[in-house]
């Protein structure tokens, strides 16, 4: 399993991503899932993998050596696209590549073969996006609205950020939300686990604020763990026991 979120806030970017990997109790592995493309200055790409590891590697992969445009049998890599829209566009083109050389021979084998992914970042005199994009390799944007995507096991994480995160939460606070999120998916889900893989990405810098890796035993993360339970237990202890008592 997986867990990555990626919050858009007015102040920038957040993206954070667990890396366990596990194709049973005894096989759990560690593979870094959040990927960062950089020409510091002019643009900043990040991309978060979910889903079958061999497919995500093989689409990256096809991003770093260039997909063959068809039309003018140019590679196009990602970091050479124009905008961040054509960039999403060009990963979901080489998610159906991949998909046409290799999903045939893993259905048959009844292997689930499926990615999808976070993709978000920002090219200079552009303004900062994030897309989650589909296995099918269509995708959706982010909005005011709703500030943040989730791909993975999102259920356990998406409480918190559902009341916490606005688009004017400061680009910190932001972080401090994704990484509750991220405990509380660990707290429930074995399949999600450390290290953790964080990045920050202030508007119009296009260059990491924060690249960081989180281990077992960290300080701050142990702290911010420890915390979050004991704010929940009080929280529950405070709140009056319910008044409902049955007829008789």
């Amino acid at each position: 399993m997986t867990y990555c979120c990626g919050v858009l806030v007015q102040d920038g970017l957040v993206m954070v991503a667990d890396t366990r990997t596990n194709a049973g109790l005894d096989n759990i592995s560690t593979f870094r899932k959040l990927h960062v493309f950089n020409k510091p200055g002019d643009r900043i790409m990040a991309i978060a993998s979910a889903g079958n590891l061999s497919i995500s590697q093989s689409v990256l992969s096809t991003l770093n050596e260039g997909l063959e445009d068809p039309e003018t049998g140019a590679r196009e890599k990602l970091l050479d696209a124009p905008t961040m829209f054509q960039a999403a566009q060009l990963i979901g083109r080489a998610i159906r590549h991949v998909n046409a050389t290799e999903a045939q021979a893993l259905k048959a084998e009844d292997i689930n073969y499926e990615v999808s992914f976070l993709f978000g970042g920002q090219i200079k005199g552009e303004r900062m996006r994030l897309f989650m994009i589909y296995p099918a390799g269509n995708f959706i944007e982010c909005t005011i609205d709703t500030p943040y995507l989730q791909i993975g096991e999102h259920k356990y994480g998406k409480p918190v950020l559902d009341r916490a995160i606005t688009f004017d939460v400061e680009l910190y606070e932001a972080l401090k939300t994704s990484l509750i999120s991220m405990d509380s998916t660990m707290r429930s889900n074995l399949g999600v686990g450390l290290p953790i893989d964080v990045l920050v990405v202030r508007t119009d810098v296009c260059d990491a604020d924060l690249n960081h890796r989180i281990e077992a035993g960290e300080p701050y993360f142990h702290d911010l763990r420890s915390r979050w339970s004991a704010a929940l237990r009080a929280a529950h202890k405070n709140i009056p026991r319910p008044p409902y008592k049955d007829a008789k």
